[in-house]
């Protein structure tokens, strides 16, 4: 399938890099916006519940006799990563979800064939992923605060880190949506792809503490630098130089957003 063009619109010119077209992107991130406040019991409270239900279980009942990790007490280490954690899941979630709902229901035309360039396209539904993670990280970070009793150690790193994952793990949820055709291939992207990068990158432990080859491993997944950065954001310690993951982030960010701008483009198995 491929991108319409102005002759598919009559006289109606295709607004792409040197004019935006600001209220088709405005309108279809405001649309991403409300489709998920429409059902925030599920994309908002369900993601909260589940954080708050690892700080139960980690800390409460299995953080009782443990000591401190890289300096700190276990409930301080902990809380960044599972921000983070819900932070990404919730960003992946929400394009994802989007794009593969419109593609089963037939009605993806609906975004593709207005007046909208694929930047635009991929700014409304990043813009979309960016409210929800944004939503759920004040709402987890505010509670981090309140039960550690302390606010962020460097506030503007923890942002920077927490808006590259949304960034990150939004684009890879629209190329997600985009490869998959039926909700069970998207289940699978899920469990067997973003899950286990999640759970694998020092959310829970130190990966210093790990061994060999497995401590290096780490360092090759691009989620690590985000969960690692937010820890540095927060508490102020990390596994790996700060520069570097902001550097390994970004890079990630440019490369999997220009490649679902691409498939976008060039309109790659978004036929339903």
């Amino acid at each position: 399938m491929t991108r319409p063009t102005s002759a598919d619109y009559g006289a109606m010119p295709i607004r792409r890099f040197g004019r935006v077209n600001w209220l088709g992107t405005a309108t279809l991130a405001a649309r991403e916006i409300r489709r998920f406040m429409t059902v925030w019991q599920q994309t908002v409270l369900a993601p909260l519940m589940t954080a708050g239900l690892f700080v139960v279980v980690f800390v409460v009942a299995l953080g009782r006799g443990r000591g401190e990790v890289m300096g700190l007490p276990f409930v301080e280490f902990l809380g960044p990563g599972i921000l983070m954690m819900t932070v990404i899941q919730t960003a992946f979630a929400n394009s994802s979800s989007s794009i593969i709902s419109s593609k089963m229901q037939g009605n993806i035309v609906d975004t593709l064939m207005p007046p909208l360039s694929a930047a635009e396209i991929l700014a409304g539904y990043l813009v979309g992923s960016l409210a929800r993670s944004l939503l759920v990280a004040v709402v987890i970070g505010t509670g981090l605060a309140l039960l550690v009793g302390h606010v962020a150690v460097h506030p503007l790193l923890a942002l920077g880190f927490i808006l590259l994952g949304a960034l990150m793990l939004g684009g890879l949820g629209i190329l997600g949506g985009i490869i998959a055709q039926k909700f069970d291939q998207m289940a699978a992207l899920t469990n067997f792809v973003v899950t286990p990068l999640s759970f694998l990158s020092g959310t829970f432990y130190s990966v210093q503490a790990l061994p060999e080859p497995f401590r290096t491993l780490s360092h090759w997944n691009p989620i690590f630098y985000l969960i690692d950065g937010a820890r540095y954001g927060f508490a102020g310690v990390s596994d790996a130089p700060v520069a570097r993951g902001l550097a390994v982030c970004l890079l990630t960010v440019i490369a999997v957003n220009m490649l679902a701008w691409w498939w976008l483009r060039t309109g790659f198995r978004m036929k339903a």
